[in-house]
């Protein structure tokens, strides 16, 4: 069981979202609930009243509101959500246009820039208004190879003004990677940076920029917008329909948007699957599942509301961001950042957090474990008196950086570690504002999402280890994958393993607390001897372990079985000798079970990484065994491959 670290005051909890959206239920449906858990689980049995309740709540704004909340509720996929609806996403994040800051812009190098959501809204107009110029329409794709600033915000929102659908990339993706995303959507429109700034280096984008744009036959504009302050010019000269962002808006004189209607499922964004395995897939995220979902999200499970600055760490390449711009709806102040999480020094995001008022600060469960092997202790060096959340995901959080975050970041504090992911722009797992925080464990499962853990045969379990499984539908369920006919590879990425039953692919147990710990992706999970073993179990004990930096387990297939190996990264000096081994083992077998212990543990350099952090459990596995990796453009280091291939140590 996880040692309790913190519980919400009394205060805390009745000046919540989600102790007045609680009153709300009473007041209309004569509904009283006795905890969270009481009103998750009225939630998922009513989800037709809990949907409009949300809707209602959040005051989703929409030229025709809805009579019907769900239609065809027996099939999944295939209900429709709200399906007399009409609505524009831009227009709900764009509702507040007063002289409150709206976005602050940081970069590495020390750079801050704000604009307020009046100032925002006039943007906005008048790039939409230069994009309908250009002949953008409905369904159009208009895309980003934008790092993570204003611009980038300012380009989603006219485009998803328009009714177009936004995509964008990091521009620390290589040529092939970009053109595996935008060479299957077309894009008709692309903004693309000058450069961009990271780990102390400025790194010039314009070469790839001028590829990119070479390869996509859709293309009629390419929009440069400056960040490094590079020369465009030659590339202008050489590339026919390319001019810069401020040539493109010189012309509009437009001040007001007008915002395209359109149905609850008309598609918003395309995201993407880490295309480790292949070409990504092409993940379409429809308007109204995006914004009722966020919008629950923001309100009831991270309580912000217009006082709060939210935060939180991603580039335009990974979900989060995505995740993180529909904060604007509840009117709060976003800050965006850009660069790297440890320069000029590790204690950078802090820094800024103190800085700027930070209320809730997210980042990936990496960023956290480094952060501790760094020996930073925020709670001695900084000021953290606004904080009130801390955000975790990307992959499990272990028990030891939740200890870390309560004892050296901050001791009175909400620590909300989430999943979900790419597949649902959200989670299925979430932060409770009103709920304690157990070390090791996820809060709870989240309001009107029928979430359970299933064994092989499709019984659910709780206290056991298990497929993390969705059993009814939701509304941001994705409306399918770009191309894809008769939606195959979408049904049997999700509903290949129990038919007519979402499997998110994440071995997970519910606690006794109606919590949950995420134990690694399925696909990714060892197998030794017939026994299912989650590789965050394994990490977990790794990252107590001091001269570790890093790790990555799998599983090898050897001598008819399947044996655990275990790959680290270790500090400067250190050497894997014998002890250093014993003490691994010994914290694995001590804290997890015999099963656990790697039979072979092997010192490495580096350990690929996607480029949203993430180590990639199944590339490196499939070099250990022979086998191709399909798309090394979708990682961060893919030359860190080549340090599992052949490796003498595992030929014994």
């Amino acid at each position: 069981m996880g040692r309790l670290l913190w519980a919400p005051s009394a205060e805390r909890v009745q000046n919540s979202h989600l102790y007045r959206f609680s009153a709300t239920l009473r007041e209309q449906y004569g509904e009283s609930f006795v905890d969270y858990h009481e009103l998750r689980e009225w939630s998922v049995e009513h989800p037709e009243l809990f949907w409009r309740a949300v809707w209602d709540y959040a005051e989703i704004r929409a030229s025709q509101q809805p009579k019907v909340v769900l239609a065809d509720a027996d099939k999944f996929p295939g209900a429709k959500w709200f399906p007399d609806a009409r609505l524009n996403f831009a227009e709900n994040l764009l509702r507040y246009r007063d002289d409150k800051i709206a976005l602050v812009s940081r970069m590495e190098d020390g750079r801050r820039r704000e604009i307020s959501y009046a100032e925002l809204y006039g943007q906005v107009a008048k790039l939409a208004a230069a994009l309908k110029a250009e002949g953008v329409v409905a369904g159009d794709r208009v895309a980003g190879f934008m790092p993570n600033v204003i611009e980038t915000v300012v380009a989603m929102l006219a485009a998803t003004s328009l009714g177009a659908i936004w995509s964008s990339c990091s521009p620390d993706f290589g040529i092939n990677g970009v053109l595996d995303r935008f060479g299957q959507i077309q894009p008709k429109v692309l903004f693309g940076c000058d450069g961009y700034l990271y780990n102390g280096k400025t790194i010039d984008s314009l070469p790839r920029v001028e590829e990119i744009a070479g390869h996509i036959d859709s293309l009629q504009k390419l929009v440069v917008v400056p960040v490094i302050g590079g020369d465009c010019g030659d590339m202008f000269s050489r590339v026919e329909n390319a001019l810069s962002y401020a040539d493109f808006t010189a012309t509009s004189l437009a001040t007001e948007l007008s915002f395209e209607q359109l149905p609850f499922d008309h598609p918003l964004y395309i995201v993407y699957s880490s295309g480790t395995t292949g070409v990504p897939k092409c993940i379409v995220h429809g308007v109204g599942g995006t914004l009722i979902q966020h919008e629950k999200e923001y309100l009831l499970h991270m309580d912000v509301g217009r006082d709060d600055v939210f935060f939180y760490y991603s580039t335009c390449g990974w979900v989060m961001w995505n995740i993180l711009v529909s904060g604007l709806a509840t009117g709060a102040t976003l800050v965006l950042y850009d660069g790297s999480p440890f320069a000029p020094a590790p204690s950078v995001l802090m820094d800024m957090a103190e800085e700027e008022g930070i209320t809730v600060f997210g980042g990936g469960a990496k960023y956290y474990a480094s952060l501790e092997k760094f020996g930073v202790k925020p709670v001695e060096t900084h000021n953290l008196s606004a904080l009130k959340t801390i955000l975790s995901t990307g992959s499990p959080l272990s028990e030891e950086s939740y200890e870390y975050i309560y004892r050296d970041i901050k001791s009175d504090v909400c620590l909300s570690s989430i999943s979900g992911g790419t597949d649902i722009i959200s989670a299925f797992v979430e932060g409770c504002p009103t709920l304690p925080v157990y070390s090791g464990e996820l809060q709870c499962r989240g309001l009107g999402l029928a979430v359970e853990v299933w064994d092989d045969e499709g019984k659910p379990l709780v206290g056991e280890k298990g497929e993390l499984v969705c059993v009814s539908p939701f509304p941001c369920t994705p409306l399918g994958f770009w191309n894809d006919p008769g939606d195959e590879k979408f049904l049997g990425s999700y509903f290949s393993a129990y038919p007519g039953v979402w499997s998110q692919g994440d071995f997970a147990k519910i606690t006794e607390h109606d919590g949950m710990i995420i134990y690694g992706r399925s696909d990714a999970v060892l197998n030794p001897g017939g026994v299912r073993i989650g590789t965050a179990e394994i990490y977990r004990q790794v990252e107590r372990i001091e001269a570790v930096l890093d790790s990555v387990c799998i599983g090898q297939e050897w001598l008819d079985d399947v044996r655990v190996v275990l790959f680290v990264v270790l500090r400067d000096g250190v050497e894997l000798d014998e002890a250093l081994q014993a003490r691994i083992r010994n914290e694995i077998r001590s804290n997890a079970t015999p099963r656990h212990v790697p039979s072979k543990i092997i010192a490495v350099p580096d350990i690929p990484r996607t480029l949203s952090g993430k180590n990639v459990e199944l590339a490196v596995r499939n070099v250990v065994h022979g086998r191709p990796v399909k798309n090394t453009d979708a990682l961060a280091n893919p030359e860190a491959l080549a340090y599992f291939a052949d490796c003498p140590a595992l030929r014994s």
